[in-house]
């Protein structure tokens, strides 16, 4: 029922790795001013980078088609960036700006975009589950062949909601596919002192929900487990568990400073098992494009990241009767 971890081997287009190394360089370049902002004051609140994280979300969403769903926690711009939202209005919601996706009023844990199909973006740990199932309920009760992707990570695996979800979605058969993050740490404990059961991706066996683990830091992993977990569900097969096991290089959040693990070890990982460099290695390795050509496109992702952080200086704050507004849905 329960495979072990998958690992990716090339034998894709350079077109698409081009694509990959794009898109996870565009999340990278964001999150990095992201955190130069949080650190100017620009930045209220809570702010979760997704640094590291990278290759999850570019590989799953290289499988998914239109009308697929998405849901996930706080670390959550990365997920938007993948999906297509706009940096600009993702960088202005983060400053809370009139320009952002929810008029400057939800910040960086609450943003939606019903055009994307991103559904949030939710700070109680876990609580976002059972919404990604209630996504997949209403799929499957419109026939419409679309998947859902809930995710959440290593702490939240061990939440009680996520088991009442897990019992709903393989009693209805589901499509939706929960997606662990394991960062290892999650709020700043490391999963070994946490988890009773070190493997995650099996703790769906007990509902006969399918699981694997997947080399998180490797984007054709991520790619190809996906594609076997999404045929699964369009099938009629119900949920599928994928454990994506990634490594995040900066603390839990913003004010978090990570003195739960060492220096040497984030360095470690930097050098030995970087996402965007396994790619970057790739192409270079194919000649899939010179050194020049992936410093050109470094280059126009930063104008794109810069242009995004002016946008969202430039802004104005939402006006105090938005204050008032977006509270009830009208019938």
């Amino acid at each position: 029922m329960a495979a072990k971890k998958k690992t990716g081997k090339s034998n894709t287009s350079a077109e698409e790795l081009l694509g990959y190394y794009r898109d996870m360089l565009l999340i990278r370049r964001f999150e990095e001013k992201a955190g130069q902002l949080y650190g100017m004051g620009l930045i209220g609140g809570f702010c979760h980078l997704y640094i590291g994280q990278e290759a999850v979300i570019t590989g799953i969403e290289a499988v998914t088609e239109e009308g697929d769903k998405r849901i996930t926690s706080y670390r959550d711009h990365g997920h938007m960036l993948a999906c297509g939202m706009d940096p600009k209005g993702v960088m202005a919601e983060l400053t809370g700006r009139e320009g952002g996706y929810s008029k400057g009023k939800g910040g960086s844990m609450h943003m939606f975009s019903k055009e994307k199909h991103f559904y949030g973006g939710h700070g109680i740990v876990g609580a976002q589950v059972p919404l990604g199932a209630g996504l997949a309920f209403a799929d499957k009760y419109m026939g419409n062949d679309r998947v859902s992707f809930a995710y959440f990570g290593d702490g939240a695996a061990n939440q009680g909601q996520v088991y009442e979800t897990f019992n709903m979605a393989s009693l209805w058969k589901l499509p939706v596919i929960f997606v662990i993050e394991n960062n290892q740490y999650a709020m700043g404990t490391s999963q070994q002192r946490a988890s009773s059961t070190p493997d995650l991706y099996t703790r769906g066996a007990a509902f006969g929900i399918p699981g694997e683990e997947v080399d998180g830091m490797d984007v054709l992993a991520v790619k190809a487990a996906t594609e076997k977990a999404v045929a699964h569900c369009r099938a009629g097969e119900g949920p599928y568990i994928l454990e994506m096991t990634t490594y995040r290089y900066r603390g839990h959040s913003m004010s978090d400073p990570a003195k739960y693990r060492t220096r040497e070890e984030v360095q470690k990982v930097r050098e030995e098992r970087d996402a965007i460099e396994h790619v970057r290695e790739l192409i270079l390795a194919g000649n899939h494009a010179s050194e020049d050509d992936l410093k050109a496109i470094d280059k126009e992702i930063k104008k794109v990241v810069n242009e995004a952080a002016d946008f969202s200086r430039e802004s104005p704050e939402p006006a105090l009767e938005e204050l008032w507004t977006d509270i009830y849905a009208r019938a």
